[in-house]
């Protein structure tokens, strides 16, 4: 007998319908499975067999042939087990109402007792289950409120597969479908940080320069010697970010339950995310891909923050592999049957010691690196990379008289406030435009729109480009960054002093900066 079973696969943070074809015949025996499965999809026959034998059902000694089409697409993983098994006992007619699967996509791990583990992808499966008009999910139970997201598909959480063979045998009863109100649950946890500015003493240019770098989106790097306070604010610049939109969150959840990355039992994320990876990490790491592509660490910081702490530690070739995911705010993993997009729209952050010995340019203690050491050490960083980087910013020690201040300091909430009220002078401003949020985004065609800036702007620009000798990619980045700090101070038009502003953001480009 031929039955039919429905699962998923993902590729990308997209899924696809895979058909489970499942055929008991008559004579022959060894059953196997075809349609391009890896290891893990083989195996599944083992986990199957031990879990009829748990559970009081009998595997068939003929053969069965498991199909998984389409079949010349990859099948990896063990999601598949569920299907396969309700496939088996319908084929070889231990499950009367063999007609009620196909009305579902099934998907689930199985021990051998028959328990059923949490899978990776169950959003962009259930997203994919609603599309093609299935008339309902049946998953892990750990999955269930992450799948249960999408509306107008029923989405059932179970915990062994006893419970599926009754739901089917009792003509779909027994199970109750798993509800979540998505919006709710979402406004609830959005500004809910345990760290926030308010502890931070002193440092006002530093807390000035990372609320542009959020009011537009820039990318920022903070100098400075160690113990000053850089890994402590960058962790912090979260917290003054715009809150997700419900498009964000779902494009950011996708992400991370392909990558396996959501606790269990979780829904949205609500909290745009802050990815910091140690400096040995891999470039295939950060930038993902794998035999089946699998979201690197630029893609988990999609919506957020990617903070690359002692950025000239981390290998020359990591570091410029970003390069093009920077501008294209996507990153594209090739192989030979399969290309996937994953989006990598996020905000770098990134932190150093401005020489070796960390203390180059401190007002108090002496620099003891040999001469050039600081340009040599500047150089593990390539120029392309820098001229990406929109903010230079200076970290000074913080003085005693001002650790030990009680006045109290200007919290997240407040900055955030002035941050949302820039980023909707931006949101206003690109309406007419897909796909541009924010100033750091904009291309240079708009640049000459949108940057206006007046001829004692014009005299003031050309001075610091001359002295500094300053890039192309710069000299946008100067004019991108002056019209998110006019945005900040709710001005139309692009000031001398803004511009000003902006040009100082500029320290690792100035004459004589390494020695």
């Amino acid at each position: 007998m031929l039955v039919k079973t429905f699962g998923s696969a993902v590729y990308g943070v997209d899924a696809i319908t895979i058909t489970i074809e499942v055929n008991w015949l008559t004579t022959g025996k060894d059953p196997m499975i075809v349609g391009l499965p890896d290891n893990a999809v083989k195996e599944s026959l083992h986990r199957v067999e031990s879990t009829f034998k748990t559970n009081g059902y009998n595997m068939p000694r003929t053969k069965v042939v498991v199909n998984l089409a389409p079949a010349d697409i990859k099948k990896s993983g063990t999601p598949f087990d569920l299907p396969i098994a309700l496939g088996i006992l319908a084929a070889s007619k231990q499950i009367e109402n063999a007609e009620a699967l196909s009305n579902y996509v099934i998907m689930g791990e199985l021990s051998l007792n028959g328990e059923i583990r949490s899978i990776k992808g169950a959003l962009p499966i259930s997203i994919q289950a609603r599309k093609e008009g299935f008339k309902g999910l049946i998953l892990p139970k750990m999955n269930a409120k992450e799948a249960a997201m999408v509306n107008n598909l029923a989405v059932y959480g179970v915990e062994n597969i006893k419970q599926v063979i009754d739901f089917f045998e009792n003509e779909e009863k027994g199970l109750e479908p798993t509800i979540v109100n998505t919006r709710e649950e979402f406004a609830h946890s959005q500004s809910d940080f345990e760290i926030d500015f308010v502890d931070v003493k002193g440092q006002e240019n530093i807390k000035r320069a990372l609320e542009i770098a959020a009011a537009g989106g820039h990318n920022a790097i903070l100098i400075g010697p160690p113990g000053a306070g850089k890994t402590m604010l960058a962790k912090r610049l979260p917290t003054i970010l715009p809150p997700l939109s419900l498009q964000e969150a779902l494009e950011t959840t996708k992400i991370h339950s392909v990558a396996g990355k959501l606790p269990e039992n979780a829904t949205l994320v609500s909290r745009r995310p802050f990815r910091s990876p140690h400096h040995t990490i891999s470039d295939v790491a950060l930038v993902g891909g794998g035999g089946n592509p699998q979201p690197g660490e630029i893609s988990l910081a999609h919506n957020g923050v990617l903070f690359l702490d002692e950025l000239p530690e981390f290998k020359r070739t990591v570091l410029e592999v970003m390069r093009q995911p920077m501008e294209e705010r996507k990153v594209t993993i090739s192989r030979a049957k399969v290309a996937v997009d994953f989006p990598t729209s996020f905000m770098l952050m990134a932190s150093m010691n401005p020489c070796p010995c960390g203390f180059y340019n401190h007002p108090e203690r002496e620099c003891t690196c040999p001469p050039g050491a600081v340009q040599k050490y500047l150089n593990k960083i390539s120029g392309p990379l820098l001229d990406r980087i929109d903010l230079h910013v200076e970290v000074t020690p913080v003085a005693f008289n001002e650790l030990s201040s009680t006045k109290p300091q200007e919290n997240s909430a407040t900055i955030r406030e002035r941050v949302i009220a820039a980023r909707e002078k931006q949101a206003e401003r690109y309406k007419e435009n897909p796909g541009i949020y924010c100033n750091a985004q904009i291309s240079s065609k708009m640049l000459k729109e949108i940057c206006v800036i007046n001829q004692v702007g014009a005299n003031l620009l050309k001075t610091a480009m001359e002295k500094l000798n300053l890039s192309a990619r710069a000299y946008d980045r100067i004019l991108k960054v002056s019209r998110t700090i006019a945005d900040l101070s709710l001005s139309d038009d692009i000031k001398p002093e803004h511009l000003a502003e902006a040009i100082q953001y500029r320290s690792l480009d100035r004459e004589g900066w390494a020695g």
